[in-house]
Order: structure tokens, then sequence, then C-alpha cells
């Protein structure tokens, strides 16, 4: 599935201001930088539709584990973008927290054992 371009123009402006010499942006960041922690809090709630309190919650829920700064501040991924889009549509189709916290590690562990199964096919 595609994502939305708009989740996006935040890290190509960072990399069009970064990088000094001209370069095509592609839509997406290159997989290492998806969990590059690059949107402030504030970003990241304005780009999930949501508000900063929930975010702190989802955190302290353990749902969303963002980098922090030298100071603190917290810092959201690509990677944490996607998966606070996938808690809030979760929490449209009703489920709670503990059943969103479920669901979130079952789809994490059938991609980590989708992972193994294509490394070991590979080989």
């Amino acid at each position: 599935m595609r994502e939305p371009p708009y989740l996006w123009w935040p890290i190509q402006v960072l990399y069009s201001t970064v990088c000094s010499y001209d370069q095509d942006v592609s839509e997406q960041p290159p997989a290492e930088n998806r969990d590059r922690g690059v949107y402030g809090i504030s970003v990241t709630a304005e780009l999930v539709g949501t508000g900063v309190q929930n975010l702190r919650l989802y955190e302290r829920r353990g749902l969303v584990e963002p980098d922090r700064s030298a100071g603190g501040t917290r810092r959201y991924s690509a990677n944490d973008v996607d998966r606070l889009h996938q808690i809030t549509q979760l929490l449209e189709q009703g489920l709670n927290l503990a059943g969103i916290a479920m669901v979130l590690e079952l789809r994490d562990d059938n991609t980590r054992l989708r992972n193994q199964l294509d490394d070991t096919s590979q080989q």
C-alpha cells in the first residue's frame, strides 16, 4: 500500500536543506532513514490527526517508543507515524488501548516471522 506523499514532505525538506548538491528526492525516505526520529511531537500530532496528550498516553502505554534528543525532546520517525496511523484506525474501529497493544504485538510478530521466512528461503 502506497502512503500519502504529504507524510514525507518534512523529510524532503530536511534532505533538500541538508544536501548541498542538487539531488532528486524520492517520495519516501530510504529504508534506513525510516527509523530516524525527525518529527517533533506537535508535528507528529498534526500528521496523525490527534492531540499531543494522546501521543504521550500511547508512549506511556508502550504503543510507540519515539527517539529522544540529548535534551529529552521526543522525536518521531516515519515508522512511528505509520504506527500511530494504525493506532488511530484501530481506535476508530472500536478497540481499546489494551486491545490495540495486542493487535500491534501480533502484527510485529507476524512481520518478524515473515522476514525470517524470507531470509531462510533466500539461502
